[in-house]
């Protein structure tokens, strides 16, 4: 009997225990942060955290929101759908009250479904796929533009630079990358005309055989849908084997690691991406704390930063922290962020997504062309 009396008072022990260690503090709002935080894409999670790491910052030091003092729950997705699944569900059942994230399209539509049935908000700062919007979840948002807008650019640069091109087109197999590419060549239209297209294996690090193929079929420039480190590989490789044809790729290459990695090979290459927040007088007060705090901005970390304030912006003007009330604030209002004014559309996407083409030039990414 004192063995069964012992046992049931450690185990009312170790439940009150577990109890404590899980439940929130009264005191506290959490917002999560997802995205590929270790692994080969892990510069574009860091940015992003790094981003709303900012932005909760200058939250605390003014007194935090509805009284309480924010923290962030950050969390790895691996760029993996099935992980990204586990966490999604892992931030609603610790009851954050919303996610910044996730970075990867692959991530985010699979994701999205989780929060949306939480009625938690999420607002990505990087998936440009159109589907994370088209589903109709009210609670999901996007700060950056789409694939069919960034695709039919790129496109039009092509048209009007290599008005009769041959085309080569690959991706990555990716939700992202693939749709990218079909984005692309969909509006390519008369003149350049595809003569490859296929996808290569995502994590791959040698694609000489498929390059090989490419180069048989001799194109004048070649589309890349997908990330930089298979981007950069692709790249150097292509010059190794005397194929000189530039690249032009999206906004997952645009990287310094994409520089890095490639190399002297990089030098040519176009991509697709916003315009320099440097340009912009409402971007200098972001620069200046990221830069002293973290060293180089990275593509989105603006993005995460506007993203977090859109967020917390939200819930001080609401009042509550309920989703759905949040959601109709975030989609109501127009929001002055560090990329400027930022206002939604029903979907939940951004009004105004102005791309431009970079090109790299002495291992430097150079603005080099905007539509007229």
């Amino acid at each position: 009997m004192k063995v069964s009396l012992l046992a049931r008072i450690a185990i009312l022990l170790i439940a009150i225990t577990t109890g404590a260690c899980t439940s929130a503090p009264s005191n506290v709002l959490t917002i999560g942060a997802a995205g590929p935080m270790t692994g080969d894409q892990s510069k574009m999670g860091i940015d992003l955290r790094h981003g709303v790491e900012l932005a909760v910052d200058e939250w605390n030091a003014k007194g935090g929101v509805l009284g309480k003092r924010i923290v962030m729950q950050v969390e790895d997705d691996q760029h993996d759908p099935k992980q990204a699944v586990a966490v999604a569900n892992k931030l609603v059942n610790s009851g954050v009250v919303g996610v910044i994230g996730h970075w990867n399209s692959s991530a985010s539509i699979p994701a999205s479904g989780v929060y949306s049935q939480g009625k938690v908000v999420m607002i990505t700062p990087a998936s440009t796929n159109p589907r994370l919007t088209e589903q109709g979840f009210p609670t999901v948002f996007r700060i950056c533009g789409r694939d069919d807008q960034q695709g039919p650019l790129a496109a039009r640069f092509v048209r009007e630079r290599f008005p009769n091109a041959a085309v080569a087109v690959l991706h990555d197999k990716t939700t992202y990358g693939q749709g990218l590419a079909e984005e692309f060549q969909r509006a390519l239209g008369a003149g350049p005309r595809v003569v490859f297209s296929s996808g290569v294996t995502q994590g791959d690090k040698d694609f000489r055989a498929v390059l090989t193929t490419v180069k048989a079929a001799r194109p004048e420039i070649i589309f890349f849908g997908g990330i930089y480190p298979e981007a950069a590989l692709l790249v150097r490789q292509a010059r190794e084997l005397g194929l000189t044809a530039p690249f032009i790729s999206g906004d997952g290459t645009y990287d310094q690691k994409f520089l890095e990695i490639a190399g002297p090979a990089a030098d040519g290459t176009y991509l697709t991406f916003g315009p320099d927040p440097a340009d912009f007088p409402q971007s200098q007060a972001f620069l200046t704390k990221y830069h002293e705090r973290f060293g180089p901005h990275g593509p989105y970390s603006i993005y995460a930063y506007d993203a977090a304030n859109i967020l917390l912006s939200a819930i001080a003007q609401a009042g509550t922290t309920d989703g759905l009330k949040l959601a109709e604030v975030i989609r109501g209002t127009s929001h002055q962020g560090a990329q400027g004014e930022i206002r939604f559309d029903a979907r939940g996407d951004v009004l105004n997504a102005p791309y431009i083409v970079w090109i790299v030039k002495q291992g430097r990414f150079e603005q080099f062309w905007r539509p007229g």
